[in-house]
């Protein structure tokens, strides 16, 4: 071994050393890498999640008939003619003029091709109870996901009509224009969200490093700009894989959005972890390439630690069954894992390159990192643990206790999709006009649909069963009517339109779905042989998704938990320290579910994020945090652990190494999490009710766990614990020991420390 240079072993610290040593080859290879992964999910096309890939039960089996049938089901429209007050009803002359102009122009679209199917409701009977209210309603030709698009034409003719009749509404409504309505207004909204999350993380970097490098290109670049080229080209190469993996795994929109953030987020850790560990060992006195051994052998350990973490707890997402889950979970794990391979191999290879230009060109008016091996740590936190350690116990119980206390709301918290106004506001003209049309027709804007399969659609037995269907649907109060029935004679399938009682009153409606199902289907069409009837529709939708959300729960939830804690456990060879690090994740996880029901549940605060009226959570969001949370809350944890392993294996006692290692850590820790709140913060900002939950829950927990967690929590326990941290009973020595497969030896040769003394003989470095 030559003088002042590393031994080392183990993945991360093997990656990082090659890379610097062979620095053109290893930024070659990633840029290859992610050319490759681009052009080739470009050119293999991205297939996006079908409702046939959608939850099992009755509406997956519907999708599936339909599909297999080669059903294309055009987006259904409909034009409202109400009476602004009650004393003009639909057979009056004016009403009958506006109905007759209405269709008039439908008919001179439908001749154009955009639409098809036109009716009056004189022809139809889709008139109120009351009188007040009539539909016209007719398709958009072409297919139904992409109706949206084609019906601007359709909404502009509409609106001719209005303007000609004051004295009645007459507003369009459907699957179409609800789409264009939401794409124009909401989907500028997070696609601005999307693009500015990258340069307010990367700014915070910036303040955070407060230092520029010069780079082999013409303009400086930032420290930040490593951490851009690192985080953002992992995140560029998993979109290309996307594509790839979706012939196999269907993707989704959702899908790419958390991927942005989960992407973004532990990208921005796992440089900022590698980067400040390089600058401590430079300040330390060390020289640019045993600097980076050490931080390829200790932070690029423990990013490789945290990274399997975060894959297997995405990797629960996979249990769920549910097509959007499994989406959004397995981008998620490609994106942290290769965020986690270009952080131990491009990273430390653009950090070579740089040399000692690392230093040149700092940012006016920011203040140099500076340190002495371990850094000099911040003075906010070093006055806070000194407090902490001081009485551990007494700092245990009171952080605890505010977190049982936050979590608490969380015990009565209630779970459903969201209707309209509760995801869009009622402010918005669409959403007025859907709920006026609800309350005229209720369960006519979104009707549950029986997708009847027979060997024969047209026996006789068949048609009487139908027939018996569409009378016991409207007699069991299930429905008001009118029940509409489409056959298609060539497939042998007929659908049946039953709009429920309860319309977009959720818990109303599900009632009235119970009863289709089992009592009205059971009496009629179950009594013919052959026939299959299942129920889907939005309302259907709802109830089996949320069914097999709860069924997947505990499977996600065990799968996590074990998994995470088997990999504490042999990474750092302590019982003690796998226990107690789920612990802390869940009590996270648990203060983050609290702060969500106080706000959007309870309202406590909710006008501060715009959040009134709501009053319950998103059914998705809760295993959906779990997941995402219990991931990004490891990665704090395993970092700062490490270092207090480390510094305890250089010779300090337990109580030394939580005091320094947590003090010197703190700066990253915070910073790493400054950039993760800003990123997640932005999307709370975003009118979906749905997308703000979202990112307050992500926010929420990111903080918590930056600061009562990691800063008083994390320090009291282990101080209380003290030798007992490093348990392990005699019969779990046989375990496979991961605690050495990253240990470097680091050699540095004679040096004179910060405080001017002569070191007497090489320091191993290592965890």
């Amino acid at each position: 071994m030559r003088n002042g240079e590393t031994r080392v072993r183990g993945i991360a610290a093997r990656a990082g050393g090659w890379s610097a040593r062979h620095r053109w080859a290893a930024v070659g290879i990633w840029v290859l890498f992610v050319v490759l992964a681009m052009g080739l999910g470009s050119a293999a096309g991205r297939v996006d999640v079908k409702d046939s890939d959608q939850p099992g039960g009755e509406t997956h089996t519907a999708a599936k008939i339909i599909e297999d049938a080669g059903i294309e089901e055009p987006a259904g429209e409909s034009v409202l003619v109400q009476a602004k007050d009650d004393g003009t009803k639909a057979t009056d002359a004016e009403f009958r003029a506006a109905v007759t102009a209405v269709t008039a122009v439908m008919a001179a679209v439908e001749g154009t091709g955009e639409v098809t199917g036109v009716t009056s409701p004189y022809d139809t009977r889709t008139i109120s109870e009351d009188g007040r209210s009539a539909l016209v309603q007719f398709d958009v030709r072409g297919a139904s996901d992409t109706a949206g698009e084609r019906v601007e034409p359709v909404l502009k003719a509409v609106a001719g009509v209005q303007e000609k009749h004051g004295s009645l509404r007459i507003e369009e409504i459907g699957g179409a224009s609800m789409m264009k309505t939401f794409d124009d207004a909401f989907g500028d909204d997070f696609k601005k969200a999307e693009y500015s999350a990258v340069p307010v993380a990367l700014g915070i970097l910036l303040v955070a490093f407060g230092a520029l490098v010069a780079a082999p290109v013409p303009v400086a670049l930032a420290i930040t700009a490593i951490t851009a080229i690192t985080a953002i080209t992992a995140i560029m190469a998993t979109m290309g894989l996307m594509g790839l993996v979706s012939h196999f795994q269907p993707m989704s929109e959702t899908a790419n959005s958390v991927m942005l953030l989960v992407g973004l987020a532990v990208g921005v850790d796992y440089c900022l972890f590698y980067l400040r560990r390089e600058r401590e060992e430079r300040a330390a006195g060390r020289d640019a390439r045993t600097a980076l051994r050490i931080a390829a052998a200790t932070s690029g350990r423990a990013i490789v630690v945290s990274g399997v973490t975060v894959c297997a707890a995405m990797a629960g997402m996979l249990f769920t069954g549910i097509a959007e889950f499994e989406a959004m979970g397995l981008a998620s794990l490609m994106v942290v894992a290769v965020a986690m391979v270009g952080s131990v191999t491009v990273l430390p290879a653009l950090l070579s390159l740089l040399g000692e230009r690392v230093e040149k060109g700092r940012v006016p008016f920011l203040r140099r990192h500076r340190g002495n091996g371990g850094g000099e740590g911040s003075r906010f936190w070093t006055a806070v643990l000194d407090r902490v350690l001081a009485k551990p116990l007494l700092a245990a119980a009171v952080a605890t206790g505010a977190l049982l206390a936050v979590a608490a709301p969380a015990l009565g918290m209630k779970t459903q999709n969201f209707t309209l106004d509760q995801e869009f506001g009622a402010s918005l003209p669409v959403v007025q006009t859907y709920n006026r049309a609800d309350e005229a027709f209720p369960g006519g804007s979104d009707p549950a649909e029986v997708v009847v399969k027979a060997d024969d659609i047209n026996a006789p037995e068949v048609r009487e069963a139908l027939a018996a269907f569409r009378e016991r649907a409207v007699g069991s109060g299930a429905s008001r009517g009118p029940v509409h029935v489409v056959t298609h004679d060539e497939q042998n399938v007929a659908l049946v339109y039953v709009p429920l009682v309860g319309g977009s009153d959720l818990d109303e409606a599900g009632e009235s779905l119970d009863k289709l199902r089992d009592e009205v289907r059971p009496a009629t069409l179950g009594k013919v042989d052959g026939v299959e009837a299942p129920i889907t529709g939005q309302v259907a939708g709802s109830k089996d998704f949320n069914d097999q959300l709860v069924g997947s729960v505990l499977p996600v939830f065990v799968f996590v938990v074990i998994f995470a804690f088997v990999l504490m456990l042999l990474s750092f060879r302590s019982l003690t320290i796998a226990l107690t690090s789920i612990v802390l994740n869940l009590l996270s996880v648990g203060a983050a579910y609290g702060i969500l029901v106080a706000v959007f549940q309870h309202g406590w605060g909710a006008s501060l994020v715009g959040a009134e009226g709501v009053g319950a959570i998103i059914s998705w969001l809760p295993l959906f945090l779990f997941v995402i949370l219990f991931g990004l809350s490891m990665d704090y944890h395993v970092f700062v652990v490490s270092r207090i392993r480390e510094a305890r294996l250089r010779g300090r006692t337990t109580g030394d190494a939580i005091r320094h290692d947590v003090v010197t850590t703190a700066g990253v820790v915070t910073s790493a999490a400054v950039i993760m709140v800003a990123v997640f913060a932005i999307f709370g900002t975003l009118s979906m009710q749905s997308m703000k939950q979202m990112g307050v829950g992500l926010a929420a927990v990111v903080l918590i766990d930056a600061t009562v967690i990691r800063g008083v929590l994390l320090p009291a326990v282990r101080a209380l614990l003290g030798e007992r941290n490093w348990y392990l009973p005699k019969w779990l020595h046989r375990l496979p020991d991961l605690t050495h497969d990253e240990t470097p030896e680091a050699i540095v040769p004679t040096h004179r420390n910060d405080e001017g003394e002569r070191g007497e003989r090489g320091e191993r470095v290592g965890v």
